[in-house]
């Protein structure tokens, strides 16, 4: 079985241990995302016209800052894995990553304090929603109670 494993800065010890849980002797890849940081723009940028966009020196280090996660991550690993890192648009890189894999294990990024489709980002709900392979969706922590969960609608049965 091909495991992939997506590291990212809050949430990698929790995929760590479910890589643990689950990896022996199957193939792991670990994938983390260097996705720099958006641009800052100001207001009084448009009135200098077109221009060329910055050259952002930010790049570097955040790819390295990916590999630097991707080390960590494997060093809490029980065995071997491949790592890599991922350019371009972070979720769309992901579930092109997810492509020959048999398992994703993901973990809840979004509100850790109460049940819900909250408890995903945006990008991890685009992941959870496109992957083409079986999906683990993971706490980084202990869940919340079931009764932090929404009530239903009113007139619902």
């Amino acid at each position: 079985m091909k495991i992939l494993a997506l590291i990212a800065p809050a949430t990698w010890p929790a995929v760590a241990a479910a890589v643990n849980r689950h990896g022996a002797g199957h193939e792991v890849r670990l994938v983390a995302s260097a996705v720099p940081p958006a641009p800052v723009v100001s207001p009084f940028d448009s009135l200098m016209g077109r221009g060329r966009p910055p050259v952002d020196p930010l790049v570097g280090d955040v790819e390295a800052a990916a590999q630097s996660l991707l080390d960590q991550a494997a060093a809490a690993l029980d065995g071997p894995c491949a790592r890599e890192v991922l350019r371009g648009s972070s979720e769309r890189a992901v579930v092109q990553a997810t492509v020959g894999a048999d398992w994703l294990i993901v973990c809840r990024d979004g509100d850790q304090t109460r049940l819900g489709p909250a408890s995903l980002g945006r990008e991890t709900r685009f992941i959870v929603d496109h992957a083409s392979c079986t999906v683990e969706l993971i706490w980084p922590s202990a869940p919340p109670d079931v009764a932090t969960m929404s009530p239903p609608p009113r007139g619902a049965v």
